[in-house]
């Protein structure tokens, strides 16, 4: 059975905070709030405040008009606003329904709360002080149940289609769900708001097989799998499904010194790696923003400030332990699995959680030119072109990205930064100079830092999490060089006003060295990465579609559109055929299928036609 505790309104606030302290400490359901003359949810907050993990539940209003001629009706619109807040300020414990319990008589004792309960209904009762609360705790055993234990108060929260008591016991006492209190901290990614019906959180390779063998009880639901949360895509979060949280297995580890050889796992942000490995005067390129996690770059490509140097990051990929969709256990490298080291070389996410990466660092100055710069350009079209001719051209030690948006007042604001991996404030300048062509220079901010401190001015994610909210779209796009057509079109998008961020990656140099068939990321001879986000799917297409014309391939990690043909954009024929090919030997019913499926069955021909 359950029980919960009423708190009556009518005492005195001194009296309700000590019961609603007693009845947390000795793992009652909830307090529920009878507020008399008080106002529901002032008080539901006010208990809420002074405790820390009881949920307290404010019963539903009945059904009222949008505003109610009764001056004592609450407006709907502020109540809801009311419950919006309590949830921010309590995340999960706040609980606004019907009644789903038996209300006893106050001082009722507990062999008649046990009879009106059943086998295990609910009852709430209004008791007398907190050595009450005590006894009947103690009387019906509510003080020997595990932590994980949740009340009715949580499981009312619960999904539909999901099977929570059935979670692996090496899961459950970490695994969140809607109604936890910490359920706001992992719903959401870095991006975008999400309301997945259930997160684990596993912390060894073990404990990521059970999380599998769950999913694979629940094919019927959304999978995601995220490392720390910041992924462009948004599929490390979902809505009603289930999300495999490897954020945990965040260590990072020298292994060998003479070939620079660090061990990282998935959850890391490539912030902690810097910082970890700088001082010895490595670095591992990664992408632009060090709060991004280790496990999804490291799966995807990883197009950075020091691509054009070192190459992609997963070309400094040596060797990857992956969990396969069945469960088992695997290396995977040059020497053993290699197929499928080819394979999660820029398309893991379909064939595996990664749970831990061995990768081989380069050196790196002790300090590095890092460069922000800010440009207004009266015709972005030829700023864009100058800006290619400029990128391209500049030697490998420096890799520069552009950032703009919509113009303004007929006049766009150009936003240039990148690395110059020279300790020589004169290279620096030099290297940088060229740049400046592309408009009048308003401001500028270079600085010789440790590489730690270009990546490093992410913020660190707290214990709250990430707070994205609402559903971004993006789009990507592999382009030889800038040409005229392209950056026409291009500056069409911008004026159009569908794309609030615009973004030229500068590839080439180390990253076109490696052999196209060498790693599943095979657009090898791309110059440029192209993304662009706006907030509208329908806003963004038309104007797009004439970009992507110019382009040859994308880059999965920052598509949003789940179009099939975009599979056949991302991976050439050869590449999508010897994909298709070794799913059908790893996952062949498609487990791993959320961040763009690669469907074991369909004919390359047959996928090629919908492009």
């Amino acid at each position: 059975m359950e029980l919960g505790l009423v708190l009556d309104g009518s005492r005195p606030p001194s009296e309700l905070l000590e019961l609603a302290q007693a009845a947390e400490r000795h793992r009652l359901a909830m307090v529920v709030v009878d507020p008399d003359d008080l106002d529901a949810w002032t008080l539901a907050v006010w208990i809420a405040g002074s405790t820390d993990t009881i949920p307290v539940v404010v019963p539903a209003e009945p059904d009222v008009e949008p505003v109610p001629t009764d001056p004592a009706t609450p407006y709907p619109q502020v109540v809801a606003h009311a419950a919006r807040s309590a949830d921010t300020l309590a995340p999960g414990r706040l609980t606004r329904t019907e009644p789903f319990w038996v209300r006893a008589e106050a001082g009722a004792p507990a062999p008649a709360l046990r009879d009106l309960a059943g086998a295990d209904g609910t009852v709430v009762v209004e008791v007398a002080d907190p050595e009450e609360v005590a006894r009947l705790a103690r009387e019906l055993g509510l003080d020997e149940r595990p932590a994980t234990h949740r009340s009715p108060a949580v499981r009312a929260r619960r999904r539909p289609g999901i099977d929570y008591d059935g979670v692996p016991a090496s899961l459950a006492e970490r695994a969140v769900e809607p109604g936890d209190p910490g359920y706001q901290a992992v719903s959401s990614t870095y991006l975008r708001g999400g309301a997945p019906g259930l997160v684990l959180r596993p912390r060894t390779p073990e404990e990521v097989a059970d999380a599998l063998a769950f999913a694979s009880r629940h094919r019927h639901l959304p999978l995601g799998v995220r490392s720390a949360g910041h992924g462009i895509s948004g599929r490390s979060t979902n809505r009603g499904g289930l999300v495999v949280d490897v954020g945990a297995m965040d260590e990072v580890t020298v292994i060998d010194r003479a070939s620079r050889l660090v061990r990282i796992g998935p959850g890391a942000t490539w912030k902690k790696v810097a910082r970890t490995i700088g001082p010895r005067g490595w670095a591992i390129t990664s992408g632009d923003y060090g709060g991004v996690g280790v496990g999804g770059l490291a799966t995807a490509g990883g197009i950075g400030l020091l691509s054009r140097e070192q190459g992609l990051t997963i070309d400094r990929v040596r060797a990857v332990e992956l969990v396969l969709a069945d469960g088992q256990q695997v290396r995977a490298s040059a020497t053993e699995n290699p197929d499928l080291f080819w394979a999660v070389r820029g398309a893991g996410a379909s064939f595996g959680v990664a749970t831990a990466f061995e990768i081989e660092a380069g050196p790196v100055s002790r300090a590095v030119g890092f460069a922000q710069l800010v440009l207004v350009v009266d015709d972005i079209a030829d700023a864009l072109v100058t800006f290619g001719e400029v990128a391209s051209a500049a030697p490998r030690d420096t890799t520069v990205f552009l950032v703009t948006g919509r113009p303004q007042g007929g006049r766009s604001v150009v936003q240039l930064f990148g690395v110059v991996d020279s300790d020589d404030g004169e290279v620096v300048v030099e290297r940088l100079n060229p740049f400046v062509r592309l408009g009048l220079l308003a401001q500028q901010d270079v600085r010789l830092v440790p590489y730690a401190d270009a990546i490093g001015w992410a913020p660190d994610v707290g214990p709250e999490g990430h707070h994205g909210f609402g559903e971004p779209v993006s789009r990507s796009a592999f382009v030889d060089a800038v040409t005229p057509a392209l950056a026409r079109d291009a500056a069409d998008l911008l004026r159009s006003g569908a794309v609030h961020f615009f973004q030229l990656r500068t590839m080439g140099g180390a990253i076109a060295d490696v052999d196209p068939q060498a790693t599943a990321f095979a657009h090898r001879h791309a110059a440029f990465n192209v993304a662009a986000m706006g907030s509208s799917h329908d806003a963004l297409r038309p104007g797009w579609e004439r970009v992507r014309q110019h382009a040859d391939g994308l880059y999965l990690s920052f598509e949003t559109d789940t179009d099939p043909a975009r599979l056949a954009d991302a991976f050439p024929p050869d590449t999508l055929a010897r994909l298709r090919e070794l799913k059908r030997r790893y996952d062949p019913e498609q487990l791993l299928r959320d961040n763009f499926a690669i469907d074991p069955a369909t004919p390359v021909a047959a996928q090629e036609t919908l492009s």
